[in-house]
């Protein structure tokens, strides 16, 4: 297995992936033995310079920023150096009053960007060369990002990003949680590079203290895959806590230094409104959404209507100078099979529609969060639903099992409904847990590979372009009794860990 670069055409990019060399089939022959060269297989690579061989890097230095050179000639962002002795106050880009920046805003205008050129070759992971087509261009990019089917997390400030698309005509992706100390360490750098090497899409940064802001920007700096956050946490740590002190500006705040630091995604629970509130009284598990919890106890203390909703404008426009995706989260997701498409959730998801609009109003990505613990015989339901009350935007399913009783085993449960919210049409999934509660890396690896077979069984079933190629050369070397070359392409090998 090694690293290989793809140029782009259009724009300055170079585009890593992981080709996976195979050994000559030999047939034994009357005349004797006969060996056919077998292709080597390119698979979709998110571990960013952590796989490059070549790639050296001194603790706590940041990867390297591939994109700033991109922003170079630019003249709608406002370039600000910062202090480049300092990793926590390196440069920094906003768009320049008046301007839009948002990759939206350029795909109406039909402009090509080096994140959608970038993402198109990534996604055909270089099937032509094997005689297949892909519907993949960067102008199909393009018009799903414009037509709001598809985002791209890519907030300007995190320059050492590897783009990536979501949406549900490309590869389902995977998102894995994580939570960072007060401290930054070798330890955590560790972490972000398994993640990255086993395969997650993108990061989800679910720090509860203020203190990890120092934190956070190491981990942008040192994530070659989008990182988002629920900017609610960060108020809260910045109100001390306590939530009847919690305010719109606390939250506005933590959202434009989040926003600075480089964050790509943001989940905003902003569709859960006190109205809301009496409909969960029937409810087996009433609200299990960390977010959900503090805003419901905001509400009701105050007496007032939730602020994120309030200010949702103000929000989709300090997100859109920093093109950062909104992600609508679930305050209101069900917490056990009982709850499950309740008249709460789809409540909430109704509000969400009027969300998605106001983005689009502001040319801001926007993504949908949901549902929660969800039986199989509902989630087709659910997601005819979504499809048509959120005018198909890319749906991102977090934390999601099928039984309430996986105890222990949660991701088998979050496995097969991921498939199946997968095959219906959601395009990020994966998310369970917090890796602070995972004791080993080996449970580490079993968690996310069951996602990452969910992901790629969807990816079969909707036929992605070359989904089935990596799938037909393992079955190929098996039958050949090529052990090595199976091993390679298994979607467990952890061979670049």
């Amino acid at each position: 297995m090694k690293k290989i670069y793809v140029e782009g055409e259009i724009n300055n990019v170079r585009v890593g992936m992981c080709q996976i060399n195979l050994s000559d089939t030999v047939i034994e022959t009357d005349n004797g033995r006969v060996t056919k060269k077998n292709n080597p297989v390119v698979v979709y690579d998110t571990s960013g310079p952590y796989g490059d061989s070549a790639f050296k890097a001194d603790f706590p230095d940041a990867l390297p920023r591939i994109r700033e050179s991109w922003y170079a000639r630019r003249k709608d962002i406002v370039f600000k150096p910062g202090n480049k002795s300092d990793i926590a106050q390196k440069a920094f880009f906003c768009a320049k009053a008046g301007k839009c920046i948002t990759q939206v805003c350029y795909a109406k205008k039909r402009m090509i960007t080096p994140e959608m050129e970038y993402v198109a070759i990534r996604e055909n992971q270089q099937i032509e060369a094997l005689g297949l087509k892909s519907y993949i261009t960067p102008d199909f990019v393009r018009r799903e990002v414009a037509a709001g089917r598809a985002v791209i997390p890519a907030n300007v400030n995190h320059l050492e990003l590897e783009p990536m698309v979501i949406g549900s005509r490309f590869r389902v992706k995977i998102n894995s949680n994580i939570c960072m100390g007060k401290f930054f360490t070798r330890n955590d750098v560790e972490k972000i590079r398994l993640n990255c090497c086993l395969g997650v899409d993108t990061l989800m940064d679910i720090s509860r203290t203020e203190s990890s802001a120092a934190t956070r920007e190491y981990l942008v700096r040192n994530s070659p895959v989008p990182v988002g956050t629920p900017p609610l946490y960060g108020a809260l740590a910045k109100a001390g806590g306590k939530v009847a002190d919690l305010s719109w500006e606390h939250y506005r705040s933590a959202l434009i230094e989040q926003l600075e630091q480089g964050i790509d995604f943001i989940s905003v629970h902003a569709a859960m409104k006190r109205k809301h509130l009496d409909l969960i009284s029937h409810r087996l598990t009433g609200v299990v959404s960390c977010a959900g919890k503090i805003l419901a106890e905001w509400m009701n203390v105050h007496g007032e209507e939730n602020f994120l909703n309030v200010h949702f404008p103000e929000i989709c426009e300090i997100a859109g100078t920093y093109d950062a995706v909104v992600s609508l989260g679930s305050g209101l997701r069900p917490g056990s099979i009982y709850d499950a498409n309740d008249e709460a959730q789809f409540a909430e998801l109704a509000e969400i529609r009027k969300l998605v609009e106001t983005a689009w109003k502001y040319y801001v990505q926007v993504m949908v969060e949901g549902p929660g613990h969800i039986p199989m015989n509902k989630i087709e339901a659910y997601m005819k639903e979504y499809r048509y009350v959120c005018k198909g935007v890319p749906f991102f399913s977090p934390g999601m099992v099928t039984s309430d009783l996986a105890v222990g085993h949660e991701h088998i449960a979050a496995a097969i409904g991921g498939a199946q919210m997968a095959w219906y049409g959601a395009s990020l999934i994966g998310g369970l847990k917090s890796q602070a509660g995972i004791t080993s890396v080996e449970r580490m690896q079993t968690d996310l590979l069951s996602y990452k077979i969910a992901a790629h069984s969807a990816d079969l079933a909707k036929g992605h372009p070359g989904a089935q190629v990596r799938d037909n050369a393992f079955s190929k070397a098996k039958q050949e009794n090529r052990r090595k070359d199976w091993l390679k392409l298994s979607l467990g090998n952890i061979g670049r860990l």
